[in-house]
């Protein structure tokens, strides 16, 4: 690491959950360099630093979800303050990006790619990037290569695509 301090963002409570609570998101710890072991954190290997090893993922479609319903309950709060540039960032960034556009989806999608063997990085990669072929997603996500056939890959993905093609 080369600064002095950081933060690592985590999720309170059941990220499975697509009902959460917004207000629970995001919460922020600051960390010294040297709180963290000095392992090379690998995702292409599936290795991860030991604050991230037991994370759970978000899909960005959630995050948008989320997003959206806590800009509206700041839009009806009385004394509306004004949302932070980094909100607004990332909503923008999620928006951009959200493949799946409502709750039944994102929870379809999440359901399929539980039940395959994919690590928790792997589901949460291949729903927000949706690659269109085994080869592309081989690419960029290096850790399934070798550990699914092209054609079990193919399938995942195009279940994938089936799902998005049944939003409203």
């Amino acid at each position: 690491m080369a600064s002095k301090g950081g933060a690592v963002a985590a999720q309170v409570g059941d990220v499975g959950d697509v009902d959460a609570d917004p207000s629970q998101l995001l919460f922020l710890k600051e960390f010294q360099v040297g709180d963290v072991e000095d392992v090379d954190a690998d995702p292409s290997q599936l290795l991860f630093l030991k604050e991230f090893q037991n994370a759970e993922t978000l899909l960005n479609s959630k995050v948008h979800m989320l997003l959206e319903q806590r800009k509206k309950q700041n839009e009806n709060a009385e004394g509306e303050s004004e949302l932070s540039k980094g909100f607004m960032k990332t909503l923008n960034y999620t928006s951009r990006f959200n493949r799946f556009k409502n709750r039944e989806t994102i929870k379809a999608v999440r359901n399929l790619l539980q039940q395959k063997k994919l690590h928790k990085f792997e589901q949460a990669s291949l729903a927000n990037l949706c690659p269109e072929a085994a080869e592309e997603a081989k690419a960029l996500i290096p850790s399934l290569d070798g550990r699914f056939e092209d054609k079990e890959l193919q399938q995942i993905l195009d279940d994938m695509q089936t799902n998005r093609s049944f939003q409203y």
